[in-house]
C-alpha cells in the first residue's frame, strides 16, 4: 500500500534500528466487523517474540514469548488479556489492549481550562472524564499501513471530538525488535489541545487467565508517588514512597502490601496510582521490571515518560471470556502505562501535556522480555 504524505513524515520522525531476526508485519487474518467496517489482525515476530495488533482502537491482543519450561514457539503461552474477534471488545471490558487517548487516565470533573477558555468533556467515570471519553481513541477504527517490520497506524480526532479542542493526528507504531515491543506515539494538531496518550494492555507473566498476579515480583525506578482522592483523582501532591506500600525502589511482590491498612490502597481499591519516575531527561530508561517466580518470565519497561500507572487489575471480575475461554478474573493481570500524570490540565505542578500547533507529541515506549 503506498503511503500518504501524512504517513510518510510520520515514518520519517519514527527510525528503528531493528535486527535481521525481525520478520515484516503481516495481516494474519480479517478480525471482524465494527460497525459495519472490516477490521483487521496484524502479527509482528521475532524467534523471541510474537505480537498480534488489531487496527480496532489500537489493541495488542496477543502477545507470545518463552518462559523457563517452554522454549519451542508452538508451546508458548499468551500472557495479554485479549479476545478471539473484534466483535468481543464491543462489549463491556477495562480497555484490554487499546491504544487511550486523546487523554490517557482521569481528567476531574470532566473539565479543564486552556488559554483562558473551559472545555467540558464526556463525564464517563464518577464524574470525572476517563480515557478520552465515551468514545475514545480505543473505540477508533484506525488507518494501518505495513511497512517493512513495523505496524503504522494513524487516526485524526475531529475537533471538539469527546469536547477536546483542535484536529488531532495521531499517529501511533508498533514495532518487534528481538525480545522487545515498541510503542512510538506522534501527534500534531491545529489548535492548542492537551494530550497525553498510552496503551493499556493487561499483563500476567504466568499466562493470560492463569490465576492472579500477586506472587509477581515488581521494581518501580520512582522515589514519589500522586496520592489520589476518593474519586481516584490526584490531589496535586507529589509524595515520598519511602515507608509506604508504594515503595517498588527495590522488588516486593504486588500481593504483600495489597490489603495495607492505607488510606490511598483503600481508594485505589489495590494499587492504581501514578508512579513520578526518575528524571530521565527525556530519554528512554528503565522505568519497572516485573518477574513472576513462577514462569521465569521477566519484563522491563523503558520510556521518556515522566509517569507510569501500575494497576492491578483491582476491578477484574470474571465475567469477560478471553481467548481459549480463559477467565480474566479478579488480580489476574496487571497494568504498566507510561503516561503523563492523571488530571496535568488542572495541576499546573504537574509537567504540561499541552501541544500546540508547530509542535510534534512524541514519546516512546518499549517492552523488554526475557527469562530467568
Amino acid at each position: 500500500m503506498k503511503l500518504n504524505a501524512t504517513l510518510a513524515l510520520a515514518l520519517a520522525a519514527l527510525t528503528f534500528s531493528c535486527g535481521s531476526t525481525t520478520k515484516p508485519a503481516e495481516t494474519s487474518k480479517t478480525f471482524g466487523t465494527i460497525d459495519g467496517t472490516p477490521v483487521q489482525l496484524y502479527t509482528l515476530e521475532s524467534p523471541q517474540l510474537l505480537v498480534t495488533i488489531t487496527n480496532y482502537g489500537g489493541r495488542v491482543v496477543e502477545i507470545r514469548t518463552p518462559d523457563k519450561t517452554h522454549t519451542d514457539k508452538a508451546s508458548w503461552t499468551n500472557i495479554s488479556n485479549g479476545f478471539e474477534k473484534a466483535e468481543d471488545y464491543i462489549v463491556e471490558n477495562p480497555y484490554f489492549g487499546a491504544l487511550i487517548g486523546r487523554y490517557g487516565n482521569r481528567i476531574g470533573k470532566g473539565k479543564f481550562t486552556l488559554e483562558g477558555k473551559e472545555y467540558t468533556l464526556a463525564q464517563n467515570n464518577n464524574g470525572n472524564s476517563l480515557h478520552g471519553g465515551l468514545k475514545g481513541f480505543d473505540k477508533r477504527i484506525w488507518n494501518a499501513v505495513v511497512d517493512k517490520n513495523q505496524l503504522v497506524l494513524t487516526y485524526t480526532s475531529a475537533d471538539g471530538e469527546e469536547g477536546y479542542p483542535g484536529k488531532l493526528t495521531a499517529t501511533v507504531v508498533y514495532s518487534v525488535v528481538d525480545n522487545e515491543l515498541h510503542i512510538d506515539y506522534q501527534a500534531v494538531t491545529d489548535k492548542t489541545t492537551v494530550v497525553n496518550l498510552t496503551n493499556h494492555t493487561y499483563f500476567n507473566l504466568n499466562g493470560a487467565g492463569e490465576g492472579d498476579v500477586l506472587g509477581h515480583q515488581v521494581t518501580i525506578n520512582a522515589d514519589k508517588y500522586t496520592p489520589i482522592d476518593a474519586g481516584l483523582i490526584p490531589t496535586g501532591e507529589l509524595a515520598p514512597v519511602e515507608g509506604t506500600p508504594f515503595d517498588f525502589r527495590t522488588a516486593h511482590a504486588i500481593g504483600e502490601r495489597i490489603a495495607a491498612k492505607d488510606q490511598q490502597i483503600e481508594y485505589g481499591k489495590g494499587y492504581d496510582h501514578n508512579w513520578v519516575l526518575r528524571d530521565s531527561g527525556g530519554k528512554s530508561a528503565l522505568a519497572a521490571v516485573v518477574y513472576s517466580p513462577a514462569s521465569g518470565r521477566n519484563m522491563e519497561v523503558y520510556t521518556n515518560e515522566p509517569g507510569l500507572q501500575f494497576y492491578t487489575g483491582n476491578f477484574l471480575d470474571g465475567k469477560n471470556k478471553g481467548i481459549g475461554g480463559k477467565a480474566y478474573n479478579y488480580r489476574g493481570a496487571f497494568c504498566m502505562e507510561t503516561q503523563h500524570f492523571p488530571d496535568s490540565p488542572n495541576k499546573p505542578n504537574f509537567p504540561s501535556t499541552v501541544l500546540k500547533p508547530g509542535d510534534t507529541y512524541k514519546t516512546s515506549t518499549y517492552y523488554k522480555f526475557s527469562v530467568k
